[in-house]
């Protein structure tokens, strides 16, 4: 696929997941340098800037572990970046779907670099109401959420668009 419109899009794809990769290492760096570990930054009365540092996957799911997390996370993030490729050049067309794909692929490589160069995740991003607390997160979280509800939406259009079609 020399020039074809197939291969561009699948570019424009790709840079769609490096914005959300430099965006989200932007934040991580600028939060991590401007912030020391646990201290809050009070922006309303339910949310601040914090900086925490998690070894385990969304929620803190496995962060207690011995270290070996790093690795399975990483490695989960490296094969799903070659599945979502695959996927981009499949359907180059299919927008939203391909819109969802660049955004979990930016999220889970934003991630992955985390782990590799600091074996944890830094977040930064603290929401709660008085002693309730939501999990801290990031822009790649932001990304990986955004994307998956993408993917919901898509497959939910998909199949309203089948039953049309087999009522016609």
């Amino acid at each position: 696929m020399p020039d074809s419109p197939a291969r561009r899009s699948l570019v424009r794809w790709l840079l769609a997941a490096a914005a959300v990769i430099v965006l989200d290492q932007a934040t991580k760096v600028g939060f991590d340098s401007a912030l020391s570990y646990g201290q809050r930054w009070p922006v309303l009365p339910f949310f601040d800037f914090t900086l925490l540092y998690n070894s385990g996957a969304a929620f803190s799911f496995l962060a207690d572990g011995q270290g070996w997390q790093r690795w399975l996370f990483t490695g989960i993030a490296l094969v799903a970046t070659v599945v979502i490729v695959r996927l981009l050049r499949k359907y180059p067309h299919e927008k939203l779907f391909c819109a969802a794909l660049a955004l979990i692929l930016g999220g889970a490589l934003g991630n992955a670099i985390d782990r590799l160069l600091y074996g944890h995740v830094v977040d930064f991003l603290l929401f709660y109401w008085q002693d309730w607390y939501f999990p801290a997160f990031n822009v790649a979280d932001i990304a990986i959420t955004c994307g998956a509800i993408l993917l919901l939406i898509d497959e939910i259009l998909r199949w309203r668009r089948e039953r049309h079609r087999a009522q016609s």
